[in-house]
Parts: C-alpha cells; structure tokens; sequence
C-alpha cells in the first residue's frame, strides 16, 4: 500500500471568529478551473458556490465538520473545519482537495480520528481515509486500495486505534457484488476484504452527519446557513452557524 506523506496544517491557518453570526468560508474559481469543473459560467452570469458539510464530530473541546464546495454541477473542493475552544473560534487543518468531498467524521478518543471521502466527477471513485493520531493537528491521506477504483465509502467504524471495518459501495458493480465490507488491523493502514454482497452488510456503523447524538447539522433554508447544534438538557443549542453561499465563479 502505498501511503501520502503527513500533511501539515498551515503555519498559520487563518483563524475565523464566531461571533453568534454566520461565519462565511470563501471559495471562488477563475479561468482554468471553470474548464476543468466542466462549468458553463458567464461573467453576467457567474456559477454560485455553496458549502455543503455533511458531518460533525467532537472530540473533547475539538469540534470538527466535513463537506465540500460545489457549484449545482460540480463538486470543487473538499473541507475540514476544525475548533479547539468548543466553537468559539475555526480554521482547516487540512488543504482543501480539488474535486473532492469528505463525508463521515469518527474519533475514537481526543486524539484519534478519521473522515471517509471519495474524488468526483465524472465518477465517484478512488474512496480514502484522513487520519489523525494528534487530535486533528496533522493529517494523513490512507486510499483504501492501491488500484483506481470506482465507488465510495458507505460506512465505517472503528472499535479502537487499530481495528476497524468500512463497507465500499461500488455503485455500478455488477449484480451481487455492489457491497464490499473489508477489516483493518492496523488502523487503516492496510485493508482486507471480509464480504461481498448485494446489500449493505450488517454490523457497526458510522454513517450520517454525527456517531453522536448530541450533536447535528441543520440546513436552514431560511437564512441560508447550516447550523451545527448540541443538545442540552433535552434542548437543542446552536453552536456556530456557517453561511451556505461561499463565493461565485467567473470567467
């Protein structure tokens, strides 16, 4: 298998305050990047980009969300947002990755975690691991196979550091082989393949926006943000709110 070099964050991530209104992320393209995404944008009429996060994980004081960027054709680039101080302030640990997405997050104590993600467009393929052994201060990029591989993560769960299970759906598989559900012994590193079948196999997953139950994201229509809310006292509380528009695209 093999693995990416460990992936720093910035020397100094710029640092976004909540200060009880959306917190806005910025993510605009020009030029080649329209070609590349395949977008039809005009001056007149630049290509909206929106965040969309899809899963919130917390890890003591850290709070972490996954999502990406897209336009309403394409996905532009993954995010990670990461919080030491329970919310009050946010930056991403990791680079975003063109054309990329990230979805379920999992830490299985305050330093070791994971987040599932697959490349787009025009194929979901090439499914992966992020991994943390530091609590999100760095992370690593671990492919589940070596081989180009068409299909993302539907699931995964760790029981400890080192053992695990993630279930790849192939999605255009032929009949009877869709689900792949393989085990790691060494925390992801390496992965052996344990099942094949038609449907999602049973067992421990994590799938969804968050393993915990205190917590949820909350799309708002309304004022246009997702909210990342905790649940106190049988009350749900906002903790941070981020604004769904994040920029345009423009020739």
């Amino acid at each position: 298998m093999i693995l990416a070099a460990v992936q720093d964050p910035p020397a100094k991530p710029p640092v976004l305050e909540n200060k009880g209104q959306s917190i806005g992320l910025t993510a605009d393209c020009r030029g080649a990047e329209i070609d590349e995404f395949g977008l039809s944008c005009r001056e007149e009429e630049p290509c909206a980009v929106f965040l969309e996060l899809t899963s919130v994980e917390p890890a003591g004081a850290r709070i972490f969300l996954a999502g990406n960027f897209h336009t309403e054709t394409a996905t532009l680039w993954s995010v990670l947002l990461m919080s030491e101080d329970e919310g009050a302030t946010w930056f991403e640990p990791y680079p975003r990755q063109r054309a990329t997405t990230l979805d379920h997050l999992q830490f299985v104590d305050f330093q070791t975690g994971w987040v599932s993600g697959h490349s787009t467009g025009p194929l979901l393929r090439n499914p992966f691991l992020l991994k943390t052994p530091d609590g999100g201060k760095t992370w690593r990029r671990l492919p589940v196979l070596e081989e180009d591989l068409v299909g993302v993560v539907d699931s995964f769960s760790f029981e400890s550091k080192d053992r695990g299970t993630l279930v790849i759906d192939r999605i255009h598989a032929g009949k009877g082989s869709r689900y792949q559900r393989y085990e790691t012994l060494n925390g992801g590193e390496s992965w052996m393949l344990r099942e094949v079948s038609t449907r999602p196999p049973a067992g421990p997953r994590s799938r969804g926006v968050s393993n915990n139950a205190d917590w949820r994201i909350r799309a708002d229509g309304v004022a246009k943000v997702f909210r990342v809310e905790r649940r106190r006292e049988g009350r749900w509380a906002s903790i941070v709110s981020f604004a769904i528009h994040a920029g345009a695209c423009r020739p």
